[in-house]
């Protein structure tokens, strides 16, 4: 009878043992983040992005032509606030087709980068001009093993994997730390790569900070695939099972006592 015992407390143990500290904590080292990281490896503007584009100057009017708006709209905007903003598709080309200047090479290019570019080739037409451009089209996927999986829009490019896991609700217990998956897509081909985020060495992956349309899959761990292969049903039998010999055998030790 004791051994039965001892068997039913190593299939439970096997079924619903957690997993140990080690596993779980993230970034188990310190580490400060490099001021250049996020400059090092900010995304890259991509074929199909949609990029939203405003343009401003001391002579509001200079700007015109360029922020495809008409006067009454200009009127009820400030230059800091605009009652419409264009947005532009970047082609299959790489390139935007912008007033007056026309095509406009921008595939590749960090938002910082492409701002850049478009200042100097507006210094042309305008004194001092100012460039803000946005992502419009900025999201991540984050699926597997969190609390809140979907699909995040977000309304700056600035995400970090583990704030895409705090959009998803983090990881639950049992999700792999060791081993995320992140896919991205990249001049038209797919790139798998995967993270350990329970070391510091995450920090410095160009994974790290997320580009748009990027898919982070959190993987289940070995208890949890063994769990879904047998099933919830077969887990309550299991528990049901040995909750019963257990009572069994204590009450065939008291008839003998």
């Amino acid at each position: 009878m004791k051994r039965l015992i001892l068997f039913i407390f190593a299939i439970n143990f096997i079924f619903f043992s957690c997993a140990s500290r080690k596993d779980l904590v993230y970034l188990q080292k310190t580490h400060i983040i490099p001021e250049n990281i996020y400059a090092k490896y900010a995304p890259k503007i991509q074929q199909e992005d949609l990029l939203t584009i405003t343009i401003s100057a001391a002579d509001l009017k200079a700007t015109l032509p360029f922020n495809l708006q008409n006067v009454y709209q200009m009127q009820s905007a400030t230059s800091n606030d605009f009652a419409f903003k264009p947005i532009y598709l970047v082609d299959n080309n790489g390139e935007i087709d912008f007033p007056v200047i026309g095509q406009i090479k921008v595939q590749g290019l960090s938002r910082l980068e492409a701002t850049e570019l478009l200042k100097n080739k507006l210094s042309d037409y305008i004194v001092n001009p100012g460039v803000n451009i946005t992502f419009a089209n900025f999201k991540i996927t984050v699926l597997g093993e969190v609390n809140r999986p979907g699909t995040f829009n977000l309304t700056q490019e600035r995400v970090t994997i583990f704030e895409a896991l705090g959009l998803a609700g983090d990881m639950t217990i049992k999700g792999i730390r060791n081993n995320v998956l992140v896919m991205r897509e990249k001049n038209g081909e797919k790139e798998l790569h995967r993270l350990n985020l329970l070391t510091d060495s995450v920090i410095n992956s160009p994974y790290f900070y997320l580009a748009q349309n990027d898919v982070v899959y959190v993987e289940p761990n070995t208890s949890q695939v063994r769990n879904s292969r047998f099933g919830q049903d077969t887990n309550v039998w299991i528990s049901i099972s040995s909750l019963l010999i257990t009572i069994t055998a204590l009450v065939v030790t008291n008839i003998k006592n």
